[in-house]
């Protein structure tokens, strides 16, 4: 039929396909409704909008009310496309869309149109909010399947509402005809999209509770709720510009190439500036797979300092990555589970940073690229991808930041505070101190923004106050007992100390970093830092300029005020209580000073304060390539990004060290060590395994954790005040031995030195020694033999004393 020319008030669409029982009473109920209250809604239409019907769907229609119209699809595409074609060929100030079902009365479209009246583009029936009424349930089961996939759409549609799919929905005429025909779905999941295309455009929708009854004969079956899913994920993906596609994949390129000495042969392959790390996380992603695979308590494990065990909570195992990895781990080996794990964490951190930047800062996705390869890939980040990482994977970091933005925003303040808890409490097990970290640089950056913009502080604090409670409330529950283990259980302490040597010269923040592509110097980098795992700050005085630069030319943007301040705040805190005046004697206090002895702080090394620069800098890089590259003149554009290039380049990171591993001892490789390791007893390294000698942890990953250690490479209690100290409480026999290793002088060993020994490897429930080729073996040998008071055997590779014969 030919649309009517003139514009009416009031355009109801129903969508149908083979409704041929339904439709009738349907159009009998609607239009006899409208035509008694046509004093309150105006002139009417109806829009009948078949999507290729087999039956009499399309004759009902036609001998409907002469005001009702036929619009109609070549073939069935689904009620996406059905709504589409009528609420296009509407002429209304209002459209009504209404399910054939008519599972809403058409009388509720009086509460509907006054929330409309009230400044909305559109009125929502609602089966979640207070005051609706539902009668004539579905069946218990599909009921629980619709709520279910209704939480599932909830998460991804607009921020408020709670009911997408109730199918009786008032808009304005011509935004809604707008957003329909913005729209891409043809089936169920066009009722998020068109609410999102709203949301989008700044408009506001109001959710109306509704009385809502079942009606026999529902097309809206169990499966429908995961296609809504499924659709809108693919809709997502339509709208992923090329770049958001391509993105991950350079981040990913880029952290492979950085791990590239060690990622594609992580068996035999160690990163050698690790120190002893890559041993210790090795070791803490095979316990972490073998206490899940055998039902036992995660946090602690007694397969390292022997008898006393690790409190591995106290340790940072990461159970946030160790645990999901598990499968790998077992399948693959730790070595294969750990380097993958890093190489994706750095990639996914990456990633993360380009999202929020996208999102909440700049709209170029190539400065988007860059501030988020500066907040990942920068000295500080590089230099602990060689050992740690919890301070490699922090891709929750950007998505707690722009959770808390959205708690200050007061939009969903319940639902936002929730999601906020639950994202620390998973957190807390990807590692504590960068979180603790990542808090300060917030903070820190709140007090800077809050004092620059005071009436977005007084707006935002009730919310945002309000939402931390609510984080808070769900994140403690979680994380209280893992918590309480770690202060509270067995091996716990409770500190490490790092000396008064932990905070980073003036010099670090301006030097180049080891491996920095260009300009590495090791020996510099290593004097200005604690070790090559430590090297916190290394920007590089181009990049220092470039920041100084932009702050001054964008000093009216409160964003860079802000992130100013946190740059210049964290980079003095991360000098430490004392800061020495390069080239002088002069030595000032520090803020640093104000929070050491802190509860948490007094634990933090605290050079890695100046990692927070890393991401404030990327994203003061990111406002400054927008800003050149929309720039007018060519000029402006050519020696901006000169600028640029000349900033970042000199830190551009070269692959991580690497080099061959040292192989496994046939004795250990083999199984040879279960003839003499007895149960309950341990195979005992000499001297025992210390942080600045782990290797043997390699040993007992590779024999799959078959036997256990004493001494080891953690953190653990000392003395009665259990403060903090790495490795195993000393012994006089494991100290002996470790001095005769450095030094390669063995003392007089007589009666008093040989009880001590039988006293510690009693102690150690010892069942064989084994002393491996090393400096000064043949000294330490000697030592031992006086020890036991016989020679050692060699045997698989290792010397070994079977002391189930007496010592």
């Amino acid at each position: 039929m030919t649309a009517p020319q003139e514009t009416v008030d009031l355009s109801v669409v129903i969508p149908a396909y083979n409704e041929e029982a339904r439709l009738g009473p349907t159009l009998d109920a609607v239009t006899r409704y409208l035509a008694d209250h046509e004093s309150r809604f105006g002139t009417w239409e109806v829009i009948v909008s078949d999507d290729g019907s087999t039956d009499g769907t399309r004759e009902v229609a036609a001998l409907g009310h002469p005001r009702v119209r036929l619009v109609t699809a070549d073939r069935n595409r689904g009620k996406g496309n059905a709504l589409r074609l009528g609420v296009a060929a509407s002429t209304g100030r209002r459209v009504l869309v209404t399910d054939a079902d008519l599972a809403a009365p058409i009388e509720e479209l009086d509460q509907l149109d006054k929330a409309l009246g009230e400044g909305c583009v559109a009125a929502i029936g609602s089966r979640a909010v207070p005051g609706a009424e539902i009668s004539d349930h579905q069946n218990r089961l599909r009921e629980l399947l619709g709520r279910a996939g209704n939480l599932l759409i909830r998460a991804t549609a607009v921020p408020g509402i709670r009911d997408t799919q109730c199918g009786f929905k008032l808009f304005d005429g011509d935004r809604g005809r707008e957003a329909f025909a913005g729209s891409r779905l043809d089936g169920w999941g066009i009722d998020v999209e068109v609410l999102q295309h709203l949301h989008r455009d700044g408009g506001t929708i109001a959710e109306v509770p509704v009385r809502w009854s079942h009606q026999p004969g529902s097309k809206v079956g169990p499966l429908a709720y995961p296609k809504v899913l499924a659709d809108l994920a693919r809709l997502r993906l339509r709208r992923l510009r090329p770049a958001d596609l391509l993105v991950p994949v350079l981040f990913l390129a880029l952290s492979v190439a950085l791990y590239s000495g060690r990622f594609f042969d992580p068996g035999h392959r160690y990163l050698t500036d690790s120190l002893q790390d890559q041993n210790q996380w090795e070791w803490f992603f095979a316990v972490t797979a073998d206490n899940l695979a055998h039902l036992r308590n995660p946090f602690f494990s007694d397969l390292q300092n022997f008898p006393d065990g690790v409190n591995l909570m106290a340790n940072t195992v990461m159970l946030g990555v160790s645990v999901p990895f598990a499968p790998l781990t077992l399948l693959a080996g730790p070595a294969v589970s750990l380097s993958v794990c890093m190489a994706l964490g750095l990639a996914g951190t990456a990633v993360a940073w380009y999202w929020l930047l996208v999102k909440r800062v700049v709209r170029h996705r190539g400065a988007a690229f860059l501030g988020a390869a500066l907040a990942a890939f920068a000295p500080p980040m590089v230099s602990h991808a060689n050992a740690h990482p919890n301070f490699v994977i922090l891709f929750m970091i950007p998505l707690i930041i722009d959770r808390a933005l959205r708690l200050a925003a007061g939009t969903r303040v319940r639902r936002d505070g929730i999601v906020l808890g639950l994202m620390a409490a998973y957190q807390v097990f990807l590692g504590e101190e960068p979180f603790l970290l990542a808090a300060l640089g917030m903070v820190l950056f709140a007090v800077a923004y809050a004092v620059v913009r005071p009436e977005v502080a007084r707006e935002s604090w009730r919310p945002l106050g309000r939402g931390l409670l609510i984080a808070g409330a769900v994140c403690l529950p979680v994380v209280a007992y893992p918590l309480y283990w770690q202060f509270s259980g067995p091996q716990s302490y409770h500190s490490v100390l790092h000396g008064d040597n932990a905070g980073n010269s003036p010099l670090s923040l301006i030097a180049f970093s080891e491996r920095s592509m260009l300009f590495g110097d090791p020996a510099r980098a290593n004097e200005l830092s604690l070790n090559p795992t430590e090297q916190n700050a290394f920007y590089g005085w181009p990049l220092v300029l470039l920041a100084f630069a932009v702050a001054v030319r964008l000093w009216s943007r409160p964003l860079v005020k802000a992130l100013a301040f946190t740059s210049v705040a964290a980079a003095v805190l991360s000098m430490g209580p004392k800061i020495r005046i390069p080239l002088t004697d002069t030595v000032y206090s520090g803020p640093w000073a104000l929070v050491r002895k802190l509860p948490l702080f007094e634990s933090v090394i605290e050079g890695r304060v100046a990692m927070i620069c890393a991401p404030a800098l990327g994203v003061l890089l990111a406002l400054a390539l927008e800003q050149v590259l929309g720039a007018r003149r060519a000029r402006t554009q050519y020696f901006g990004l000169l600028a640029v290039v000349i900033a970042v380049l000199p830190i551009v990171p070269a692959p991580l060290k690497s080099a061959p591993r040292t192989p496994v001892p046939e004795f250990v490789a083999s199984g040879m060590w279960k003839s003499y390791v007895g149960r309950g007893e341990s195979l005992v390294p000499l001297p025992l395994p210390d942080p600045g000698s782990a290797e043997a942890l390699h040993w007992q990953t590779a024999a799959d954790l078959g036997f256990k250690l004493p001494g080891g490479y953690f953190n653990g209690p000392y003395g009665e005040d259990r403060i903090g100290i790495y490795g195993a409480v000393p012994r006089f026999t494991s100290d002996m031995l470790r001095d005769v290793r450095y030094t390669g002088k063995v003392p007089v060993i007589g009666k008093n030195w040989r009880a001590q020994a039988r006293k510690d490897f009693a102690y150690w429930k010892a069942g064989v020694l084994v002393v491996a080729p090393q400096p000064n073996d043949d000294k330490l040998c000697q030592a031992v033999q006086a020890l036991t008071g016989k020679p050692g055997r060699w045997t698989g590779g290792v010397w070994v004393w079977d002391l189930h014969g007496g010592s």
